[in-house]
């Protein structure tokens, strides 16, 4: 039952509510507290405090019990986590354990989380790139989708604003499907990306470009982050452990002690958010419920702002969850969208090849990030067969090799020297799916979680759109990788792997201009409950082909602005 004791009830009781301590929850609790709002950040998972709980970011490859390899027995007891790139000896413990938080796989989706705090912030790929307009006014133009109710102009000041608080490297390309941003100086392309980049800029006049990747790492950190606490990028390369030296963006490291640091912010771990309280005669939210994670007591608290950034499919869930009488069928779900048109990024082909030149050259040193193919296929007029279209990767290194064919102190001998073959060059697509309704997610009827929550359903599927756009990714790869003079070119694709390894699910609480066809207003404020504000990936309209975490990060600086103005104003 939940804890009624009147005399708490002032203790529990907030200007400002946050779920989620993520990338999007850490820039709530940063603006909310930042403008003055007594906040409260609530997060389902433990507490990890920066620097101190990285147990193996200094640790060396001896020193781990399995040279950083996980186990067979902890594979198969994770089949899920384990097929996610980082989910390795030294980050596994960031990540969800299969067994521990179930979920239903109507089509097989592999759901990736961290419960903690931080989140998916610790371990993300820090891939930082800005929407451009004709990203937002793709679903108008395309059909697709609902259309956006903000556009580049409306969130461009707001990309400016967080990208030079996190700190994104990146080159200033002058790309109209890609905006430059606020950088730092950027990452240097190896003697092959350049040679890439230059030879797709003989053969295609400029219309596909190959850049550096824009990140979230400090390569030159300014005044703004040391203050933070933060240094520079070692380029270590062992991010997914957490930066000893915040040296790449993360709410540990910057947005959430940074929050803590205004005295106004309460931050509440093992924190389960069950539902949303509704109070019919206010018509409006006035607080949550929350199931401690280890005694499953229920306890409310209270505020007159609440912001969900529980990610994507968790918003989803707890706001399916949140019924009245009211809304019988979730939150603000009186169109019956509710969890509906989830999105993500198609990484499920790749591209290899090699090169034969610049054989008396290699790489020494790590690199945090790789090179950049950004969108150019459906970018300024409709060309394919297929909607909208795909970003890549873009990486090369020298092959390497030990010759042991030798026996005794010749075999030592040679095991010691590293021999170097041709390049190794290889691509992975991003493609942008198509929101539709067919793709959802929904509570199971009969299945709970630990905490009494009903289990979330997920049924996401690929289409006949996304294979059109993985035969014209091996299509013009291959015809780039020729023209770039790249041999043994090979495309490799695994129709069996299921949507989610991307860790870019969107959609399901859309923004949009109409409440008949969307969820949330310009603001991110539901259309029919105003001091309810969602602004993580659950609130996208459509997906774009860029990494999306710097979008969520200025969508939400923005809407938090807004949410306060109208607090201070006594609207919500």
């Amino acid at each position: 039952m939940p804890n009624f004791n009147i005399d708490s009830v002032k203790e529990r009781t907030f200007d400002a509510i946050v779920v989620g301590s993520g990338i999007s929850g850490g820039w709530s609790a940063k603006e909310l507290t930042g403008k003055g709002l007594r906040t409260l950040l609530l997060e389902r998972g433990r507490d990890v405090k920066h620097v101190t709980d990285y147990p193996t970011t200094m640790m060396n490859p001896w020193e781990f019990d399995h040279l950083g390899q996980i186990t067979k027995e902890l594979k198969d007891a994770n089949p899920i986590a384990s097929r996610c790139y980082a989910f390795n000896e030294d980050a596994a413990h960031f990540f969800v354990k299969d067994a521990e938080h179930p979920y239903v796989q109507e089509k097989p989706f592999d759901w990736i989380r961290g419960y903690q705090v931080g989140g998916k912030s610790l371990m993300w790929a820090r891939g930082t790139q800005r929407w451009s307009q004709y990203d937002f006014e793709g679903p108008a133009r395309d059909g697709f989708a609902v259309e956006w109710p903000i556009n580049y102009a409306d969130i461009a000041p707001w990309y400016s604003y967080v990208e030079k608080f996190a700190g994104i490297s990146g080159n200033k390309d002058g790309l109209p499907q890609l905006p430059d941003g606020e950088f730092l100086p950027p990452h240097e392309q190896s003697c092959v990306e350049k040679h890439f980049t230059k030879e797709m800029a003989k053969h295609y006049n400029g219309t596909r470009p190959i850049i550096i990747g824009r990140c979230a790492h400090l390569t030159k950190p300014q005044p703004i982050h040391y203050q933070q606490g933060r240094g520079q990028c070692q380029n270590r390369n062992l991010c997914q452990r957490g930066c000893p030296y915040g040296g790449y963006f993360s709410s540990n490291s910057s947005t959430i002690p940074w929050a803590m640091r205004t005295g106004k912010l309460t931050m509440k771990t093992d924190s389960v958010v069950h539902s949303i309280i509704y109070d019919e005669q206010k018509g409006k939210a006035t607080g949550v419920r929350v199931i401690d994670a280890h005694t499953k007591q229920m306890t409310e608290y209270y505020a007159r702002v609440i912001f969900l950034n529980a990610a994507t499919l968790n918003t989803n869930l707890i706001l399916l969850n949140s019924t009245s009488n009211r809304f019988q069928n979730g939150l603000g779900n009186d169109n019956g969208l509710l969890g509906k048109y989830i999105a993500f990024h198609n990484f499920r082909t790749t591209i290899s090849g090699e090169y034969e030149g610049f054989l008396d050259t290699t790489t020494e040193g790590i690199r945090p990030n790789g090179s950049y193919i950004p969108r150019f296929r459906n970018v300024f007029k409709q060309e394919t067969d297929f909607l909208r279209g795909y970003a890549a990767g873009f990486s090369a290194s020298r092959m390497t090799y030990r010759d042991t064919s030798g026996i005794g102190e010749d075999l030592k001998e040679s095991l010691n020297q590293t021999k170097y073959g041709n390049w190794r060059v290889g691509s992975h697509m991003m493609g942008e799916t198509i929101p539709k309704e067919s793709n959802y997610v929904a509570l199971d009827k009969n299945l709970l979680d630990p905490w009494g929550i009903p289990q979330l359903k997920v049924s996401v599927a690929y289409d006949d759109n996304d294979e059109k756009m993985i035969k014209d990714f091996h299509e013009q790869l291959t015809e780039m990788y020729t023209k770039a003079g790249f041999t043994n070119i090979k495309t490799h694709d695994n129709p069996a792997k299921a949507p989610g390894l991307d860790i870019h699910e969107m959609g399901g609480v859309r923004m949009g201009k109409d409440p008949k066809t969307s969820m949330l207003n310009k603001w991110n404020q539901f259309h029919n409950c105003k001091n309810v504000f969602v602004t993580d990936g659950a609130c996208m309209t459509s997906n774009s082909t860029q990494n999306p975490s710097l979008t969520f990060m200025a969508i939400t600086a923005r809407a938090a602005d807004y949410a306060v103005k109208e607090f201070k104003k006594g609207n919500l």
